[in-house]
């Protein structure tokens, strides 16, 4: 489909441009951005960076300038032929590496996918992991398929009420403005697979995004041919009850492995990112079977070459539904697995407590050959709460390991900072930033260079903070109160702790007001003043999150803070960009051990901005003592002790240790022990938190393994 054909937009000399902007590669690519932006800079900011809707608005004279401009031309062939090269592969890492493997894909199943923000099909950090996974396989030439849902109307917006209660709104999503195409056939028609849900069946098409080498297929059932109800079951991300909710998942896993077929791809491994895709074992089952297997051997065959990796120590988040429901809408799924009903249902059974569910965890713990948690800690607190599952087994036994998250260098680094390392860690930095020796000609980079690069990122966000302001003073009409909750009284130059998450109970956002006069008189110091950016969504049906988050808004407004405290509304994938490369420090507290990892620390400490964090996730494994600060009160147990000694804890080093380092300068300005800390913070993390280690490990420990059991039980 050539979207931009019949509006006769594009120039025959740059009839790619439209190839160009589909395929999301040029979303972490600096060459295609650099196309883009050169195009039209207005339009490209104006547009918060998304092509596809560019080419639309674009004016025909700025095309037609532009296939007159030598450079933009050399610029544009250049992004064509980077685009075809990680499109081809056929030098990458994983074709070196693994050359006798050849092209059998990996299956990644995941419910939901952060790209880009203009494809909103993600709520938070599963989805921001999912997506940095995808694109650093793309990157590395791994044959990997994304599998998930493409959500019409995303996950919500967020508006915060006069009295800063949130308000969720849904936006339809614009299919011409996103780069997003129907999957179709050898004849050119859109692809469309059946899911048997209950008493009926439900039709569902199928999407493509293009990630370079990798592919990610998105499910939707809003088809005129579907039931109302039905056309909205994929409508919105984590939407709906406990009923929409496991329809959902068997539309994700029965009508996934489905969705391969329709599009003719035999997948060699399936992985499973969280529970949710649980069902594509009851598919593969049921498929085995036809073929002639007995439940026993399909099952061996399934969990040859099945991987699964939890997320979560939150007992909220593993799904768990009555049989009843399961029942219900597994009615029509059965098929010749019917015989093997109760084996199947035996797989998620599981007792937390309150009698026995099926629980989708449970179902993927016993289906998959391999498990792992997302960080060393989390592996620890997995094997004890999953310690049932394995009775008489000693926990360092329990089948569950470990890959800790990382996150993708190329999308999240800032390209100023990515210059400044091209300078002195040299050209070819990107290819090996997994190389942790790599990252010690950061320490050579003088501290006043650095220094202003951290200062410009400030300035960078404070000037998003006030347009963002601006825009909704002048175009939403909200009040003053709401204009300066916002941050319009924050200053450019003053140490800024950035706090972006999920506002939930257990991440702690309201830790740092437990002494509010404490915590003013460190905001407020006259010579040396602190500021504090928030921001996050809570979960519609967590009004818990929702008080945290009004409160918070309320202490914006308060004076006793001075306008030091703001909160951002509405965080998404262009947000965090901002608060994760412009604030100073980044600040993480949620109660241990509930922080599977976390990887917004990650993204920050790579942009230079140190984590001051509870030791929990990632942080336990990445703290060295020198690249950032451990909120420690040593106490545990009581809550309500907990929180006022780990609150102690950190007003002690924003006083005693971040403050001061920030604010001791030299004769020149230049704080050289905070740029220590800011150059130590980058050179650990950078390469052992990237999502190309990361994803190497997938690849050695269970993708590659997995393909050779896969290959000869086939």
């Amino acid at each position: 489909m050539d979207r931009y054909s019949e509006r006769q937009l594009l120039p025959p000399a740059l009839s790619r441009l439209g190839d160009l902007a589909e395929d999301l590669r040029w979303s972490w690519n600096p060459a295609a951005r650099q196309v883009f932006r050169r195009l039209d800079y207005t339009l490209w900011r104006h547009t918060a960076h998304n092509p596809v809707r560019m080419l639309w608005l674009v004016e025909r004279e700025k095309l037609d300038a532009a296939t007159r401009n030598p450079q933009f031309m050399l610029q544009y062939e250049r992004a064509l032929v980077t685009l075809d090269a990680a499109r081809e592969a056929r030098h990458s890492w994983w074709a070196r590496r693994y050359p006798g493997l050849g092209h059998q894909p990996i299956a990644y199943f995941s419910a939901e996918f952060a790209l880009h923000q203009s494809l909103p099909i993600y709520a938070g950090g599963l989805g921001v992991l999912a997506g940095d996974h995808c694109k650093e396989a793309g990157d590395l030439g791994v044959p990997l398929i994304g599998i998930g849902f493409m959500y019409p109307q995303g996950y919500f917006h967020q508006h915060l009420s006069a009295d800063g209660w949130q308000e969720e709104s849904y936006e339809r999503l614009n299919w011409a403005d996103t780069a997003i195409a129907p999957a179709t056939g050898e004849d050119g028609k859109p692809l469309v697979t059946a899911v048997p849900l209950g008493d009926r069946t439900v039709l569902v098409a199928i999407w493509r995004v293009r990630l370079g080498r990798v592919v990610l297929y998105l499910l939707d059932t809003d088809l005129p041919e579907n039931a109302p109800a039905d056309r909205e079951l994929s409508a919105r991300l984590y939407g709906g009850d406990r009923e929409v909710r496991i329809q959902q998942e068997i539309i994700l896993g029965v009508g996934g492995v489905r969705a391969l077929k329709t599009l003719g791809i035999t997948p060699g491994v399936f992985h499973l990112n969280e529970g949710h895709a649980g069902f594509v074992v009851l598919q593969r089952i049921r498929d085995l079977i036809e073929q002639g297997e007995s439940f026993d051997a399909a099952l061996e065959q399934i969990r040859a070459t099945t991987l699964f990796t939890t997320h979560t120590p939150v007992p909220a988040g593993h799904d768990a539904f009555d049989f009843g429901l399961v029942e219900k809408h597994l009615a029509g799924c059965w098929g010749t697995l019917g015989s093997n009903h109760d084996r199947f249902l035996a797989l998620g059974a599981y007792d937390s407590g309150g009698g026995a569910l099926f629980n989708m965890t449970a179902l993927a713990l016993r289906s998959a050959g391999q498990v792992n948690a997302v960080s060393e800690l989390h592996g620890e607190v997995t094997r004890d709460m999953w310690a049932p599952m394995w009775p008489g087994v000693a926990a360092a036994d329990r089948p569950v390991g470990f890959v800790t998250n990382g996150v993708h260098v190329p999308t999240w680094i800032h390209a100023d900072l990515a210059e400044l390392f091209t300078r002195y860690i040299g050209d070819g930095w990107i290819d090996w930033h997994d190389e942790p020796a790599l990252w010690d000609a950061v320490l050579t980079i003088p501290d006043e260079e650095l220094w202003r690069v951290r200062q410009s990122l400030r300035r960078y966000l404070f000037t998003f903070i006030r347009d963002r302001a601006r825009q909704r003073w002048t175009v939403e009409h909200v009040g003053i109160p709401r204009v300066v909750a916002a941050g319009t009284l924050l200053e450019p130059d003053t140490l800024t702790l950035g706090f972006a998450r999920r506002f939930a109970g257990y991440k702690r956002p309201e830790l740092i007001f437990h002494d509010p006069q404490r915590l003013a008189r460190i905001l407020n110091s006259a010579e040396r003043p602190l500021q504090i950016i928030f921001a996050g969504k809570s979960h519609p049906a967590d009004n818990i999150g929702k008080h945290h988050l009004q409160r918070v808004y309320h202490r914006a407004l308060d004076p006793l803070f001075g306008g030091r405290v703001a909160f951002v509304d509405d965080y998404d994938l262009h947000v965090a960009h901002y608060l994760v490369q412009g604030c100073d420090v980044w600040l993480n507290n949620p109660r241990k051990p509930l922080e599977a990892s976390g990887t917004s620390g990650m993204k920050a400490a790579l942009n230079g901005v140190p984590h001051l964090s509870i030791g929990d996730g990632w942080w336990a494994e990445g703290f060295n003592g020198t690249n950032g600060w451990t909120i420690d009160g040593g106490k545990s147990g009581n809550h309500d002790e907990g929180d006022a000694a780990d609150a102690d804890a950190l007003y002690r080093l924003l006083e005693e240790q971040v403050v001061p380092a920030f604010y001791e300068r030299d004769a020149a300005g230049v704080p050289h022990r905070w740029m220590a800390t800011v150059k130590e913070a980058i050179r650990t993390v950078a390469p052992r938190f990237s999502a190309r280690r990361m994803v190497k490990e997938y690849v050695e420990r269970m993708y590659a393994p997995a393909l050779e059991r896969g290959r000869r039980l086939g």
